[in-house]
């Protein structure tokens, strides 16, 4: 099957075995797929937990129908329309595990349920499993104009935060997160937004950040958040490394909380999706919780997908088509 491989002189199009499910796995015809960041990453060669190197097919998302199942898969047949998230996505085939995938509504496009299963899953996960989100709560989430920022900012507002204030380093981008739920939208580069969040927040600070820039604003975060608020570290795509300021996160009792699918067990990924689906999947169903498709390839193009992911000038998901 035709597949986007990483191989001795980088990522391209070539031909591997067809998958075939066993235990609890399904297979499923890919009809579309989601880009993400760690797919740039493992393009250049990167490793992303077990994932990542030569002879890797690449991609974590996709949406398309059920093919075939393995004897313990459960709660799917074959021609269903799901979403999900799993290794290998960037292909005509897919494997992943029957509880880490969801049924599609009926009226979504295979283009626009690609784009969720990473954010959405990522995102419940970070605000309201470990980050505690309640209704009337402040919440600020780094990173907000990448296509998980997005659905954060959306979920926070669903569960009725009361102020939700996001940051892009684009003034274009910036301008378009009121769009998605965010009261007030800061440059995280500017160092004056430390004092616009405290300002939108009486002076208390943030009851939760979903930070993904990490490094370099990380004592700035210490300053934006109210005391015995919380942290929750998602991603780190402004540097692993920082000045951390141990003293100012002691005396403001901050939770500071680390998450990553990375390490995380297959029952653990179910539980994931099944909180999601206990949750807010509804408001999925209700079309309140989308991403928006800055633009769509087809698969032979998927290379100048990556390129124009790159070049960082889109707001929202980058989709590939089958």
């Amino acid at each position: 099957m035709k597949a986007y491989v990483y191989g001795a002189n980088g990522a391209a199009i070539g031909d591997v075995p067809k998958p075939s499910p066993t235990g609890t796995q399904v297979l499923v015809k890919v009809k579309a797929c989601g880009l993400n960041r760690a797919d740039l990453g493992m393009t250049k060669g990167h490793v992303h937990g077990v994932a990542g190197g030569v002879g890797t097919v690449l991609g974590m998302e996709w949406a398309g129908e059920i093919a075939e199942l393995g004897p313990q898969a459960r709660g799917v047949k074959v021609g269903d329309r799901v979403m999900g998230s799993g290794g290998a996505a960037f292909a005509e085939f897919a494997v992943t595990d029957h509880g880490r995938l969801f049924h599609m509504p009926a009226s979504m496009s295979f283009e626009d349920a690609c784009t969720l299963p990473v954010a959405i899953t990522t995102m419940h996960n970070a605000l309201v499993t470990n980050g505690g989100l309640q209704s009337g709560q402040s919440v600020l989430i780094q990173g907000a104009s990448s296509g998980v920022g997005l659905m954060a900012l959306q979920i926070a507002r669903l569960k009725g935060a009361k102020t939700v204030i996001g940051s892009s380093t684009d003034a274009a981008r910036r301008a378009r997160l009121k769009d998605f739920g965010a009261d007030l939208a800061i440059d995280s580069k500017d160092a004056g937004w430390v004092d616009q969040v405290l300002k939108a927040t009486g002076g208390d600070g943030v009851d939760l950040i979903i930070d993904q820039i990490s490094g370099p604003v990380a004592n700035q975060n210490l300053k934006a958040t109210k005391v015995m608020g919380r942290i929750v570290n998602v991603g780190r795509l402004g540097g692993t490394h920082g000045d951390f300021n141990f003293d100012l996160h002691a005396a403001r009792r901050i939770n500071y909380i680390g998450v990553t699918f990375r390490t995380r067990s297959l029952q653990e990924i179910r539980d994931i999706f099944s909180a999601v689906r206990a949750d807010i999947w509804p408001a999925v169903e209700a079309g309140q919780l989308k991403l928006p498709i800055d633009k769509v390839y087809a698969f032979d193009d998927i290379g100048t997908a990556f390129d124009h992911m790159e070049a960082n000038k889109h707001l929202g998901k980058i989709v590939v088509t089958l």
